[in-house]
């Protein structure tokens, strides 16, 4: 017998290529991930977000402030969405995520600025997620100035220059230190749960398929709601235990605050492992293999992960990429983790979420259990 034989070499290659031609999902997966990859890492991904939502208490309207809120919004980093009277109302607009930054303008700051009293302008941030202001807060101070610089000439020349004759005060609140595990931490549980939810609930109802137990259950009268309900309730309580695990490590580890409502994080936190155990449901009626099912799960964890705020900014991503990860239930949780655990939200401050990640479940429940027919079928 011959070392090597082409006629052996081209039959197994030709097998292999049949293989792959019928196995579709592992195929498509192949050819639509790297391209998704690109995609997002090269249009949807941005360190440096722009237009970003800011409101302004303004206590001295003159030029000089028009000026100044004028070069805010032309250098990109601002969006000026309204006015905010008090410090309450700017609170108020912080904690529900509304904007991302409040300027106050004192009294009398045109009045303070040409005698050379240097008063100060307060800049308060949602620092929840601090990459996300960091480079709009580090180029306030130069923009205002630019701005100063241009309004104040003829006899008030010699008030502009260096140092600037007013100073820019950077309240940081919801993470005043800048800690990165502050924000990550909180986002953190949201993709696990999608990471271990989505995929062992899919692997095993595959299993299944595969040792041919679930026909055995498909010849009962057991409607395909019951077999969804029975199949993923039991992966709640994994949920819940990771969950535990989770906020215990959170506090005595990172020191991760938990100020607000526990009542809405539990809800929130319901409503997005169900939606999870259905998504893994749902690919389940999909994948012919364990090897598909955790294909298409991971599939489904990489929006997560880049298209939901958990890494990268949602502020600075493009209008098509934000649509892509409105519709991902990652992006709704994380914005209720951080606003519960951060901000101290209670329910009234995240029924949006509340009925984003309702809506997801139903989808994602509905589509399961059309499958599910058809499977039958």
């Amino acid at each position: 017998m011959s070392l090597f034989s082409l006629s052996r070499f081209v039959a197994v290659l030709a097998k292999e290529f049949i293989q792959m031609r019928r196995d579709r999902v592992t195929f498509a997966m192949m050819i639509v991930l790297p391209i998704m990859q690109l995609m997002l890492f090269g249009f949807a991904i941005n360190a440096d977000p722009r237009d970003l939502p800011t409101l302004v208490e303004v206590n001295d309207d003159g030029p000089l402030v028009r000026a100044m809120l004028a070069g805010m919004e032309t250098s990109g980093y601002f969006d000026f969405t309204g006015v905010v009277h008090g410090p309450a109302e700017g609170e108020d607009a912080l904690r529900r995520g509304v904007a991302s930054f409040v300027v106050v303008i004192p009294a009398h700051f045109e009045r303070d600025v040409v005698r050379g009293l240097r008063p100060d302008i307060l800049l308060a941030a949602d620092a929840a997620d601090p990459a996300a202001i960091g480079g709009a807060a580090a180029a306030l101070g130069g923009i205002i100035n630019g701005a100063v610089n241009q309004t104040l000439t003829g006899p008030l020349a010699s008030v502009a220059g260096s140092p600037a004759p007013f100073g820019v005060i950077l309240h940081r609140q919801y993470n005043p230190e800048g800690k990165t595990s502050t924000n990550i931490v909180p986002g953190l549980l949201a993709i696990i749960l999608s990471m271990t939810m989505v995929m062992i609930t899919a692997v095993a109802i595959v299993k299944e398929y595969e040792r041919g137990t679930m026909e055995m259950l498909i010849s009962t009268p057991v409607k395909p709601f019951e077999v969804m309900l029975g199949k993923i309730l039991p992966y709640v309580l994994v949920g819940y235990v990771q969950t535990v695990v989770f906020l215990v490590a959170a506090f005595v580890v990172f020191s991760v605050p938990f100020e607000g409502s526990f009542l809405a994080f539990f809800i929130g936190f319901n409503l997005f492992i169900l939606g999870n155990l259905a998504l893994g449901f749902l690919i389940s009626t999909v994948a012919r293999s364990q090897m598909q099912a955790m294909q298409l799960s991971f599939f489904t964890i990489l929006p997560s992960i880049l298209l939901s705020g958990f890494m990268f900014p949602f502020a600075g991503m493009p209008g098509w990429a934000q649509m892509l990860g409105t519709g991902v239930p990652a992006t709704h949780f994380i914005r209720l983790v951080r606003k519960v655990m951060l901000k101290g939200a209670d329910s009234a401050d995240v029924t949006s979420q509340f009925g984003a990640l309702a809506i997801i479940l139903v989808v994602f429940s509905l589509l399961a259990m059309l499958r599910y027919r058809q499977t039958l079928d």
